[in-house]
């Protein structure tokens, strides 16, 4: 058992007593040089490291206000919205000004640093050093960032440590990789599945036709095809008479918003809250057991849910989501399925080709065709995709829960290598 020192900082705790303790600033120096990204290659800071700059990256007309990176500097976002993008830069390059460079002085082994820097417990320290307006949303420069003291071990301990994290966290990485390919597989069997029910029904047997709906392929030939319009009442609201996020009540009626979908559920938290006169203001979309609600507008778009209770009491949409309310004719959890259906997805995969940000308009939901079985059927269907989609969930959850404790595993042991709490074994 090595012997450990307490030190001042508490973000560190203790460290081996041959380990020493420095200001960032006596290893790294600031690079503020500004540069345009049309002499050096725009790049993103993101938690994976420095990257060739992202499609999805905001960008501005502003080509000379970029920073110069080098390869082999530090970077880091200054912002707390983006707490752990950081990494070492492969490339020479140009990033924005919200970012803040460091180049590596004398001695030491800049991949121990990287990893140090990509602690939970370094990104607290890091902002807890930054200065804003909001608690969520603040700055940390170099001016107060140079000022935090970090562990600095002899340099063959740093390259030990370092070399034992890369081999360690790839092991970590390729089991996580492995674990969500099954989750990725899992999904798309349960879409497979649904796909199958709901247009072929649960009768091997029964006769088949054409549907005439793209994607659906044959179906049995007694089932009709029709819209979902001539179906169902759906409506939405383009907006909430103005309501503002600040009307926000603590207690009051549950407030829906896209982040509620998830998994063809509702998922009761987190919830707004409006009060009694805004509820009152749109009865025509307040929530009913035997509801389903569609995502209308935005990145989410497509994503449904069934409303099977309604454990809050009164609940209502925001402007985002529509809600669909089936005739006698059909079983709202059949209505559900089909909309998770790859028939359904491949009809808003078509709208995402053909607009930048698709919206699920009233016109546009009125095209849409739904295969309609007898209800009996319907029934024999949602029965059986309940059943199957509980099972194959039960599995997912299961490997989710798994990646969970591989990322959790992971923060622990590189924080307790980087700080000299355990001692790389000997080869």
């Amino acid at each position: 058992m090595r012997k450990m020192k307490i030190t001042s900082e508490q973000w560190l705790r203790e460290l081996p007593v041959s380990w020493g303790l420095s200001r960032i600033a006596s290893l790294y120096t600031l690079r503020n040089t500004k540069v345009s990204d049309k002499d050096y290659m725009p790049l993103s800071v993101t938690m994976n490291g420095i990257v060739p700059q992202l499609e999805t990256a905001a960008k501005t007309n502003a080509h000379d206000d970029r920073k110069l990176v080098k390869k082999g500097d530090f970077a880091i976002n200054s912002r707390s919205d983006r707490r752990g993008s950081c990494g070492i830069s492969e490339y020479d390059g140009s990033v924005s000004l919200i970012n803040t460079i460091l180049a590596p002085l004398g001695e030491m082994n800049p991949n121990y640093y990287n990893w140090l820097f990509h602690t939970t417990q370094f990104a607290d320290e890091f902002y807890k050093w930054g200065h804003g307006i909001v608690d969520d949303l603040w700055t940390t420069g170099w001016q107060d960032m140079k000022k935090i003291m970090i562990p600095v071990p002899p340099l063959q301990e740093q390259k030990k440590i370092a070399t034992f994290l890369d081999a360690k966290c790839a092991e970590i990485d390729a089991l996580t990789a492995d674990i969500q390919t099954q989750i990725d597989t899992l999904e798309q069997y349960k879409r497979s599945v649904i796909t199958e029910t709901v247009t072929k029904g649960r009768n091997p047997d029964a006769e088949m036709k054409d549907s005439g709906i793209d994607g659906a392929g044959v179906t049995p030939s007694h089932w009709k095809t029709t819209r979902l319009c001539y179906e169902c009442y759906i409506r939405a609201r383009l907006g909430w008479r103005g309501l503002k996020a600040d009307e926000y009540v603590d207690e009051g009626y549950a407030f829906i918003s896209a982040f509620n979908i998830q998994n063809g559920k509702l998922v009761w938290t987190p919830l707004n809250y409006i009060t009694k006169e805004r509820f009152d203001e749109s009865p025509e979309i307040k929530l009913h057991s035997g509801d389903v609600l569609i995502v209308k507008d935005g990145a989410g778009v497509g994503k449904c849910a069934r409303v099977d209770d309604l454990p809050m009491g009164g609940t209502a949409p925001n402007s985002s989501i529509a809600v669909i309310t089936p005739s006698k004719n059909l079983d709202y959890r059949y209505v559900c399925y089909y909309l998770q259906s790859a028939v359904f997805n491949n009809f808003v995969l078509l709208l995402y080709n053909g607009m930048g940000v698709p919206h699920l308009t009233q016109e546009v939901m009125s095209k849409i065709k739904i295969l309609v079985p007898p209800l009996k059927e319907q029934m024999v269907i949602s029965d059986y995709l309940d059943a199957k989609c509980t099972e194959i969930d039960a599995v997912v959850e299961t490997k989710k829960s798994q990646l969970a404790t591989l990322d959790e595993y992971k923060k622990s042991l590189i924080f307790e290598y980087v700080t000299g709490k355990k001692e790389v074994p000997a080869v």
